[in-house]
Parts: structure tokens; sequence; C-alpha cells
């Protein structure tokens, strides 16, 4: 007898539809054979299923039994087929016809009693499910909230096999989880409340424009301060004034954080901006994602939010290099044995390093104690490449005690993020992205100049020896700079502005 289901198994930041067939048939001697390119994990269920079907009350097939997970040429990684292949099975081997089961998806990986225990990548089998017209996804109860928010399927949240056996024979319904879009709402303005405000950070105005202009135009920036100056605590601090995530924006983000397996089950969706600083000691493909199994790395995890790198030159050079497309394209792409993904990575970077090894050169406070070759050597670890693609080059001072001993408040994250959205509501308007991401040719229609900035900025690019990119960037700049402004066009003042956040270009 041969019983057929549905699953998805993932793809880099999508999922695929596979066919899961099952085939009993007589045979002196148990066996049960897994094709169709199935990873060890897959492999590893023919003990999982048989043991957790015979525990839930039903047979396995005492003779042959061959699983079948096509398209035979896709590579099937991971445990989210116990479940289909369990009811699949069962079917087979009570020769029973579920009505439906044609239109559904199932995954789930089954403990040995028969529960179902969440997996990765249920949203994207979600969003597969509804591209390929299916009507109902039954995944593990822990991950039906991330999957729910996918409109045009019914999303089943199960605990056990024999729950779902039941279920698709016809016996009580449980209703399926239909969030709306102003659920949806309701779920987002919950959770757009953070820890940590900019108005706990004291003094740094310069520091803190420079971290607004950043966040309105999704602009990359460098700190360059000594140890103790807020450099990592304003990093920390910009999710806060960013803009909140649209509905696409979290279902994308969301799922390369189930894909990864780093979901939050309580709540389903990945809500606001997420924030990664990961250590100086990370690998490449830690960062930049791979691994034997080709998962996002932290680069595509902060998809639509901030990474904030710390001791910048301290970072592997390899690593930092390899930043150099996603800063550029938005994504990565990655190639490996096993095959060639293309992660999401649209972040906005935001770095800090000291001026030297020991932190206070040019420090009129403490003596620095490093020569000329060190500090020159410390920032060469650090690329023109790369610092070209750093927008902001921000010099952060050692905080004054007046500012430390000032018990005034300081504006808060709520104010600033009020202009941040404004600001993004007319790039979104004029251009349907922010300044930072703007094309060459969208570049020329919207930051156009006049005389007098089209003559400051050709001072500036012979005086810094501007690369044609460092020329463009300075422009999306500017561009933000006058959006904050409300102004319709880039004047002089904001072209300044913008040349000045160039620091490195003039060895400062």
């Amino acid at each position: 007898m041969l019983g057929k289901v549905y699953s998805a198994t993932v793809v880099g930041v999508d999922a695929c539809e596979v066919e899961v067939e099952v085939n009993t048939a007589l045979a002196t001697k148990t066996t049960v054979v897994v094709v169709g390119l199935p990873d060890i994990a897959v492999k590893e269920s023919r003990d999982r299923v048989s043991t957790a079907v015979v525990n839930s009350g039903y047979r396995w097939n005492p003779g042959r039994t061959t699983i079948n997970l096509a398209p035979a040429d896709l590579r099937k990684e991971g445990p989210n087929f116990d479940l289909p292949i369990a009811v699949a099975q069962v079917a087979a081997q009570e020769e029973t016809v579920l009505p439906g089961l044609d239109d559904c998806y199932l995954l789930g990986e089954l403990a040995l009693d028969g529960a179902v225990r969440p997996v990765r990548g249920a949203l994207p089998a979600a969003l597969e499910a509804a591209r390929q017209g299916k009507r109902r996804v039954f995944v593990p109860a822990q991950n039906a909230r991330e999957a729910a928010f996918v409109e045009g399927v019914d999303v089943y949240g199960v605990r056990s096999l024999r729950e779902v056996f039941e279920f698709l024979r016809g016996g009580e319904e449980a209703p399926p989880l239909r969030p709306t879009r102003e659920d949806a709402g309701k779920f987002f303005a919950a959770h757009q409340h953070f820890d940590a405000d900019f108005s706990e950070v004291r003094g740094q105005h310069h520091a803190r424009r420079a971290m607004e202009i950043a966040a309105a135009g999704a602009h990359n920036a460098l700190m360059i301060g000594p140890p103790g100056s807020g450099k990592s605590m304003m990093a920390k601090r910009i999710p806060t004034i960013m803009p909140p995530l649209t509905l696409s924006e979290a279902l994308e983000t969301t799922k390369i954080h189930s894909i990864a397996g780093r979901l939050d089950n309580r709540n389903g969706l990945v809500s606001v901006p997420p924030y990664f600083a990961p250590h100086a000691s990370i690998s490449d493909a830690g960062l930049l994602g791979g691994s034997g199994q080709l998962l996002p790395g932290e680069i595509s995890l902060c998809h639509h939010g901030v990474l904030f790198l710390d001791e910048l030159p301290e970072f592997r050079r390899s690593a930092l290099e390899s930043l150099r497309q996603p800063l550029e394209d938005g994504q990565i792409t990655i190639s490996r044995v096993a095959g060639t993904v293309t992660f999401p990575a649209s972040f906005i970077l935001i770095a800090a390093m000291n001026p030297c090894p020991c932190g206070y050169h040019g420090s009129i406070r403490r003596q620095c104690r490093c020569t000329p070759m060190q500090v020159e050597r410390y920032r060469d670890k650090i690329s023109g490449p790369l610092l070209d693609r750093i927008d902001l080059h921000v010099e952060v001072a050692a905080i004054k005690y007046d500012d430390l001993a000032d018990q005034s408040p300081a504006e808060s994250s709520e104010a600033i993020r009020a202009r941040v959205i404004a600001c993004r509501a007319v790039q979104r308007e004029r251009a349907g992205k922010p300044n930072a991401r703007l094309t060459p040719r969208q570049i020329k229609t919207h930051c156009r100049l006049d005389a007098e900035g089209s003559e400051m900025l050709k001072m500036a690019t012979s005086e810094l020896n501007l690369s044609a990119r460092a020329y463009d960037r300075v422009l999306k700049v500017a561009r933000t700079i006058a959006d904050l402004d409300g102004s319709a066009d880039i004047q002089a003042q904001h072209l300044g502005e913008a040349i000045g956040y160039r620091s490195l270009d003039r060895g400062g």
C-alpha cells in the first residue's frame, strides 16, 4: 500500500516542496529504506518514526518499507520529515484514505512517545505552502505562531502524531490560528519597548547626531574614540531610534531566524529591528554564514537591523573583507561543497575602534604609549575598500566631567525616533528605499547640487582624495541630512556636514 503526503525542505532562506511517499510491502525481513538524497538526520528518522508510530498505538509494517523523498536531486536535511513520514506510513499500513491530504503540508520532529517537537523553517514552509496553493499546514505547536502570519493558509499547531492522524481522519477539529493584520499591528505595538534609551547617553552631541543620521538613512558608521567614551553604549541604543519593522520586513527577518533556529517561539515574529554584536573572535562562517549546513550567519540574522562590530581592527581580516559584498549588495552568496545559497543581509553596520592599540592617541588627558608605526599598523587593519563602504567616520572624544555630572534629561530615543520615522517616510515616498540604498541613477536624480555645493564637493574630493564610491556616499549622507532638516534641496551646510564625516579619508 502506498501513502503520500507533502512537506518542505529549506534551501537557503526559502523552502521547496517535497513529496513524501511511503510504500509498505510484505517481506521475510523487516527493512526500512530511505531514498531521495537524505542527510544523516533524515536517515536516522527510521528508528525514531517507527518507535513513535508503535507508541502512538498504530502498527508498523513488519515487512519492507520504502520511503521516497522527491524530488530526488534535492538534498533533504533535518528531522522535519519525521511527522510526514509517520502519517504516510500509518495511512499506507492501515489502508486509510485521509481526505484533504493532498492539500496540506506537514512537518515536525517526533519524540519516541509520538510527541511533536519544534523544528527549524516553519515560516518558510508555510510561505511555500501558500505559494503552492495548499490550504492547511500542520506544524509543531511551538512553531505555530511564526507560521500563522502567512496569509492564504490555515496553520494548525499540533502536539502529537495521534492528534494529527485523528484530525486528518475527520475527528475533532481544532480551529486554526488566523491572526489578522489588526492582530499583527497590536502585536508590533506591544513589543516596541526597549530597556535602553538615548537619554542615558551623557554629552557626545556630535556622535549622537551621527547616530541619528545613520538610523535615518540606513547609513554605515564607524566611531573612533578612546575607551570609555560611550561608543558601545550608543551602538546598543540605535535599534531604539530605528523605524518599526513593517509586516513584510518582519516576515523576511523571522524567516531567517526560523531557519537558523534562533527564533523566540513565545513571540513568533521578530517584531523589532534585530541587533547583533559578535565578538571579534567569531569565525568567518559564523559571521557570514555557511558552515556545514549552509545556515545564515550573523550578518543575515541582523537583516533589517544593526550589526555592531566593537574593536573593529581585532576581527579577522578575511571576515572584514568579506563584508564588502553584503555592504554593497544587501546580500551574501555562500558557495560550499553542499551547494550555493544566497542569504539576505541588508543591515546597518555600526563599528567602533580605538585610535591606536593603547586607545589614547591624540588624547589630552592620558599619554599615548604607541609608536607612530604601531598606530599606522593598527589603522591599516581596516582596508581602504572597507572604509569606502562606511558612510560616517565619527570621532568620539572622551566625556567631560561637566557632561557626566549634568543631571538635566537628555533627548530621549522616542523623540529621535519620531524624526527618523518622518525622514524615512520622505525617502520611501521619493525612491521607495532609504538613502543609503540609492542606485547611481537615483543619486543623480535625487542628490543634485547647486553651483556652490558642486564647487565645495570638488574641493573636498581633491583634498581628501575621495574615491568614486566615497563621493557617492557623501551625496547620500548629505541627502539624509537635508531630509532631517526638511529641505527639498541639498544645501551647502548639509553637504559640509556630510564631508565632515569623512575623517579617515583625510588621515584624521
